[in-house]
């Protein structure tokens, strides 16, 4: 328990109040949104993967209001109908929790002609509203080198962190998964990290392949990041390692089964043990026991089959078809999950 409220206090001390202070008045333009995180004072940290760049919104919403489960049943035919479309023609890209507050913010896009990115606020009263960007207080941090190729996969998750934004994706560098951090307020963007990890699955070594969810964990006096990637392997980062234009190699601690895409991951503490909990496409949700994540040996051998190797896990049964995942409080987690009508409901879970 030490370790997780240490990071949680950690995550949340490196930014003064004058985070907020900093930015200016306007609107910001969104091509797109791919990711969400929040920093201290409901600041919120907007990935537009197709515009290279990250954008910082003072929300305003800095003081606690919302309390207990959230739940919100057919929450996708809920927004459709706040933006005059059907459910169909909407995908919700990230969910994420605002710590400052307990409310709750989904990126959305709108598919088609008419298409464009959106922010929805969710309330545990089950009402939602469109959060606006028109005149808010915004920062904009261009990310330079932001893949060109793979536009979609210039930023495909973000995590704040002791005054600092970590930013993943792909760059147009030779080794294209990249790493940045940001410093907050933001300040010039550098080119990032470059990651290289065995992937033990594939039996090799990979440096194309971006990171799909990450979250920062402390241990002791040593800040990490936990990763994980397609196929899934998972990776131990120092973030001491992450300096602008080297290259770094990730140690690959376990190995949680090929064919599989994980979706988002949060760490928490029980019984005075600390875990990491994963949403994945096709294997649902995982618990993974981080006791031996700071001393775990590196995987260096393929693990063939479809099989798992590395630190401990397990398979959590208590929601099917999870497509996203935040921590809610110290207990619980919100989901989105698809339903067997193919609607989408956010719930609440305890956390295993």
């Amino acid at each position: 328990m030490k370790r997780i409220l240490f990071a949680l206090a950690l995550a949340f001390a490196g930014t003064s109040l004058n985070a907020v202070e900093t930015l200016s008045v306007g609107t910001p333009e969104l091509q797109s949104i791919s990711a969400l995180a929040f920093g201290p004072d409901g600041l919120l940290f907007v990935g537009d993967p197709l515009g290279g760049k990250i954008v910082a919104i003072d929300t305003g919403d800095s003081k606690p209001v919302d309390k207990g489960e959230a739940k919100f049943e057919k929450l996708d035919g809920s927004i459709a109908e706040l933006l005059g479309t059907k459910a169909s023609d909407i995908a919700i890209n990230d969910v994420k929790v605002n710590p400052a507050s307990g409310r709750i913010y989904a990126a959305v896009t709108r598919k088609g002609k008419d298409g464009g990115s959106l922010i929805v606020r969710i309330g545990r009263d089950q009402k939602i509203e469109e959060f606006k960007l028109k005149d808010v207080k915004h920062a904009v941090s261009k990310l330079p080198n932001a893949s060109e190729k793979q536009k979609q996969l210039a930023i495909t998750s973000l995590a704040y962190a002791d005054g600092k934004l970590i930013v993943a994706g792909l760059s147009n560098e030779e080794f294209a998964s990249t790493l940045r951090t940001i410093k907050v307020p933001f300040e010039s963007t550098d080119r990032g990290t470059a990651i290289e990890i065995y992937h033990a699955a594939h039996g090799a070594k990979e440096t194309r392949s971006p990171i799909q969810t990450l979250v920062p964990y402390t241990v002791g006096k040593a800040d990490y990041i936990i990763a994980s990637y397609t196929c899934t392997p998972l990776v131990r980062i120092p973030i001491s390692d992450l300096k602008p234009g080297d290259k770094v190699t990730g140690t690959t601690v376990a190995e949680l089964g090929n064919m599989n895409r994980p979706l988002d991951i949060v760490v928490y503490s029980k019984d005075n043990k600390d875990y990491a909990f994963m949403s994945n496409s096709a294997r649902g949700l995982m618990k993974i026991d981080l006791s031996n994540f700071e001393k775990a040996d590196a995987l260096t051998t393929p693990v063939k089959g479809g099989g798992t190797a590395g630190i401990s896990f397990d398979k959590v049964e208590s929601a099917t078809g999870v497509k996203q995942l935040d921590r809610l409080d110290d207990k619980h987690a919100i989901v989105l999950v698809e339903e067997k009508d193919k609607s989408l409901s956010l719930k609440t879970i305890e956390l295993p």
